[in-house]
């Protein structure tokens, strides 16, 4: 090629030669194929996502924070053939397709060094030797986690109510704001009508604004704010964690099997997520960090039959509480809330009440998607509270008072990062003045 052939910077950035007229058509990359139609993005990424199975070569598996997978479209949505069904009534033993180990998995040494994937998936679940939490409280983890949603509106509050006056503009340029956090339509109206009280064509400072919207919010919140009560008449209480992809929940049960094992409670695991093999293993690195006995199966064994046995050996062993985990699902996925409702009924064979608690664990950054699915996972078992998760993730973090707003659920925990200590019980006052960014009082 003669240097006149050669095209100029127009035409390599266009494409197209210096001395031609015609484009020279570049092919676009492949995009990856789209969600099936009628499958909503929950903006987490893990729909889309194939199953990614073990590596031969005993390497690490890449298993971030909830990260739970859904096979691929057009794999099937129940477990492989010769796996087990539905357990026989009451009293007779499940049948054994010698698919799957029940027996526990736990380490009895302290000191155990994980192997390579278990030490990253422990680093990916916040408890490995390089992710010890920092040495500070609650209060600081919170305010920094919400930092995103506080600096969202303390900047919009600023640049409204800054050397102006108060009027009618100014009101929906508020509410407007606080549409956009997720605090929905109406908490949006009733926190602007109260900024508005009595102020009207008058100067207000942006504190007193968020200290209106921290008042207004924790008053919305506080019917919600609801301890998750462990009734220990009941050996064991079953709790089953339900979700989509990617909302935190066999990480969210890790942590709560710490918390309850510092309070001295005896704690069984079972890895009920089967679609998964990382969460299996990722469980057995919680196991092993806290001391808390796994029930783990194969992947792909039936995740019904796996609860059933875990909660048979539970009762057999007299421990307090069950933790039982399930695969992420989409909430239009008929075929896995089927499933969903196949391991409440099987579980009742067992134990008419079980489970005693149902935490439907959400992520925050899912943002107004978390109401269709706090709708249509409740029409599949019987969600008795609420954990959200990610609430560091996302400037939209007013999500939780639209959902208080619409469901009146009680939300037992928030998580606002990955380590251990990174989620609490809920407390609507410390809540309300961190997402209106103000300080405890």
């Amino acid at each position: 090629m003669t240097s006149e052939d050669k095209p100029g910077w127009f035409g390599r950035l266009f494409g197209r030669k210096k001395d031609e007229g015609q484009v020279t058509e570049t092919p676009a990359p492949e995009s990856p194929a789209s969600p099936s139609e009628g499958e909503p993005d929950f903006a987490t990424g893990a729909e889309d996502v194939a199953h990614i199975p073990l590596p031969e070569d005993g390497g690490a598996i890449d298993a971030t924070e909830g990260a739970d997978l859904l096979p691929v479209e057009g794999e099937p949505e129940k477990p492989p053939a010769g796996t087990a069904g539905d357990p026989p009534e009451h009293g007779a033993d499940p049948v054994d397709t010698g698919t799957v180990n029940r027996e526990p998995q736990v380490a009895l040494d302290p000191d155990i060094q994980p192997t390579d994937s278990a030490a990253a998936l422990a680093y990916d679940a916040g408890v490995g030797p390089d992710r010890e939490p920092e040495a500070k409280g609650w209060w600081s983890r919170l305010t920094s986690g919400m930092k995103r949603t506080s600096s969202a509106l303390s900047d919009r509050v600023t640049g409204l109510f800054t050397k102006r006056k108060l009027d009618a503009t100014t009101l929906e340029d508020l509410e407007d704001a606080l549409i956009q956090a997720d605090f929905g339509l109406e908490t949006a109206m009733r926190i602007s009508e109260a900024v508005g009280k009595g102020r009207y064509e008058k100067g207000i400072s942006p504190d007193e604004v968020r200290t209106i919207l921290a008042t207004e919010v924790e008053r919305a919140l506080d019917p919600v704010a609801v301890p998750l009560e462990i009734d220990f008449a009941r050996k064991p209480f079953v709790i089953l964690t339900v979700g989509v992809n990617g909302a935190g929940k066999t990480t969210t049960l890790g942590k709560l099997a710490s918390k309850f094992r510092a309070e001295g409670r005896s704690v069984m695991l079972a890895a009920g997520d089967t679609f998964r093999a990382a969460a299996i293993e990722q469980l057995n690195v919680w196991g092993a960090r806290t001391g808390t006995p796994v029930i783990s199966g194969a992947q792909g064994a039936d995740a019904a039959g796996l609860a059933f046995d875990a909660l048979k050996q539970a009762q057999a062993a007299g421990t307090d509480i069950l933790l039982i985990d399930t695969a992420g699902r989409l909430q239009n996925k008929t075929g896995l809330m089927a499933e969903l409702e196949k391991i409440v009924r099987v579980l009742r064979k067992q134990d008419p009440d079980a489970p005693h608690a149902t935490l439907l664990v959400l992520d925050a950054t899912v943002g107004q998607n978390a109401l269709s699915q706090v709708e249509l996972f409740s029409q599949a078992a019987p969600i008795t509270g609420l954990v959200m998760t990610k609430l560091d993730g996302t400037a939209r973090g007013g999500i939780l008072v639209a959902l208080a707003a619409k469901f009146g659920l009680p939300v037992h925990f928030i998580g606002v990062g990955e380590g251990v200590e990174d989620l609490e019980p809920f407390a609507a006052r410390d809540f309300a003045r961190a997402v209106a960014g103000l300080e405890r009082d």
